[in-house]
């Protein structure tokens, strides 16, 4: 059994010290992709928090009712993936409705969030470090917060760099991959602070 973790420390952990993207790299797919503008970045972080905080809160619910109840744990990896697409699906409609232009910006990549492995990961990290529910809300919350910080991060960078000289051999990915790097150096200045096992 892991021990108690403050609610209140795991969420900045895992905003700063132990950043799911910047410090485990998962989600970097859309990350990379969607952050070449700072509006669809905004956009995507602040459903990848909602659906992330969401399915944090609802997999654990799953999880201590019915999966391990019912000592069906083999097939909580699937329930995790079916309830983190139908979270998804729902935000996808209310995007739709409430605002038809990010919308069209995010594209592709607002059904992709049901496949954001940093979304899953953190339900699987709930799971493995047997977090009680106040503390899955603060993971899931302070994950998703943490990968929206970054991912706003990286559009700023990304916007500047396009506006100054870059060496021909480092312009696209090769910039954006150095910059990613250095993030996550940054990031890992917290590490001495708090720390999330």
């Amino acid at each position: 059994m892991t021990p108690l973790i403050n609610p209140v420390t795991l969420f900045f952990a895992s905003i700063f010290t132990s950043n799911i993207l910047l410090t485990n790299f998962l989600g970097t797919c859309s990350f990379i992709s969607i952050s070449k503008d700072w509006k669809s970045s905004f956009g995507l972080g602040m459903a990848v928090t909602v659906v992330m905080t969401i399915t944090a809160a609802v997999s654990w619910l799953v999880l201590e009712y019915v999966i391990a109840p019912l000592e069906l744990e083999y097939l909580s990896f699937i329930v995790f993936i079916v309830v983190i697409a139908a979270v998804v699906q729902i935000l996808e409609m209310v995007i739709d409705r409430a605002s038809p232009a990010l919308y069209m910006s995010l594209g592709i990549f607002l059904p992709l969030i049901t496949v954001n492995c940093a979304i899953l990961g953190a339900i699987l990290f709930m799971q493995i470090r047997h977090y009680g529910f106040v503390q899955t809300v603060a993971f899931g919350a302070g994950s998703g917060l943490g990968w929206w910080l970054a991912i706003l991060l990286l559009a700023a960078i990304r916007e500047r760099t396009e506006k100054n000289p870059v060496p021909a051999g480092l312009k696209g990915p090769g910039i954006t991959m150095i910059t990613i790097g250095f993030m996550a150096m940054a990031f890992i200045g917290f590490s001495g602070m708090i720390a999330v096992q």
